[in-house]
C-alpha cells in the first residue's frame, strides 16, 4: 500500500495556503481575468457586513485605463504638494504602469444604526479576501494606502463622495519571482491573551 501519511487533510492543505500568503511588491502580466478575477470579487462579496448594508464597493483598473489613472494620480498630487509636483506626479504614473491591475476598495457609508467604522471595516474585511485569493489562486497582491487612498479629489474620481471613502488599492498580477521568502510569523504570545473570570477589569 502507498504511504499517505504526509498527505495532508483538504482543511489544513487550505489553512497552510492562508499562512504562506505574503504581500508582493513586483508584479507583472498576467493579471487576473475572467473566472479567477470573478473569483476574487465574489470572495470580497463574502465579506462580514453587519445589517446586510452591502457597503464593498470594488473599482477595477486595468489596460489602458490604468495610465490615465495614473495622470489623475498624478494631478491630486500634484495639488497636494506643488514645490514637488513633478516628481510626485512621475512617481505615480510609474508606479501605475508597472502595475498589472489595481482594484481600489470602499466603503458607501451609510448613516443610521450601523456605526460608521463597522461599515468601513467591512470594506477592509473585503480587502483581505480578495488578497487571500489573490494568493490561494497563485497571482500576488498587495493592499496600498497612502496619501491618494485619503484624498477627497481621488476618491470623487472613484465614486465616493464623504461620508464614503476608499480603504485602499490592491496591486494583482503574478509575482516577478516565485522565491521571495515567506516573512516569518509573529510570535503568537505576544500578540494573544487569555481572559480569565478572576482578572480585575480595572486600569
Amino acid at each position: 500500500m502507498p504511504d499517505i501519511t504526509h498527505v495532508r487533510e483538504p482543511r489544513l492543505l487550505a489553512l497552510d495556503q492562508l499562512l504562506g500568503r505574503r504581500s508582493v511588491g513586483p508584479l507583472q502580466d498576467p493579471a487576473p481575468e475572467g473566472t479567477d478575477l470573478d473569483l476574487i470579487l465574489d470572495a470580497g462579496l463574502r465579506a462580514p457586513d453587519h445589517g446586510r448594508l452591502r457597503p464593498w464597493r470594488f473599482v477595477v483598473i486595468r489596460g489602458d485605463a490604468r495610465l490615465a489613472f495614473g495622470d489623475k494620480l498624478g494631478e491630486a498630487a500634484a495639488a497636494r504638494d506643488p514645490a514637488n509636483a513633478a516628481a510626485l506626479a512621475e512617481r505615480y504614473r510609474a508606479w501605475v504602469r508597472r502595475t498589472p491591475m489595481l482594484i481600489a476598495v470602499g466603503a458607501v457609508v451609510r448613516p443610521g444604526n450601523i456605526p460608521e467604522i463597522e461599515q468601513v471595516l467591512s470594506a477592509g474585511a473585503a480587502a483581505m479576501n480578495m488578497l487571500n485569493a489573490l494568493h490561494m489562486l497563485g497571482y500576488g497582491g498587495m493592499w496600498v494606502t497612502g496619501p491618494n487612498t485619503y484624498d477627497a479629489t481621488v476618491n470623487r474620481l472613484l465614486g465616493f463622495e464623504a461620508p464614503s471613502r476608499l480603504v485602499g488599492f490592491l496591486t494583482a498580477g503574478t509575482p516577478v519571482t516565485s522565491t521571495a521568502p515567506v516573512p516569518a510569523r509573529p510570535d503568537r504570545a505576544a500578540h494573544v491573551a487569555e481572559w480569565r473570570a478572576e482578572q480585575s477589569l480595572a486600569p
